[in-house]
């Protein structure tokens, strides 16, 4: 699983979300963007800046 956390980019921004592949999590980031964010033109660096901040959603140790 892979996760964005959009904090990482919009600082104070709680949202995230979690995909099976890279391309859906940038799917969803920049619909997030566009319609929280107001952004209203994507350009291929923030998309390079979206990437660069998805990281691998390890499970959590549970707690014992």
């Amino acid at each position: 699983m892979r996760l964005f956390e959009c904090g990482t980019l919009v600082p104070g921004c709680e949202w995230h979300t979690r995909a099976d592949s890279d391309a859906e999590v940038v799917r969803r980031a920049v619909d997030h963007l566009r319609q929280t964010h107001g952004e209203e033109t994507i350009r291929e660096t923030m998309v390079e800046n979206i990437k660069a901040r998805i990281r691998d959603d390890a499970p959590q140790p549970a707690e014992q």
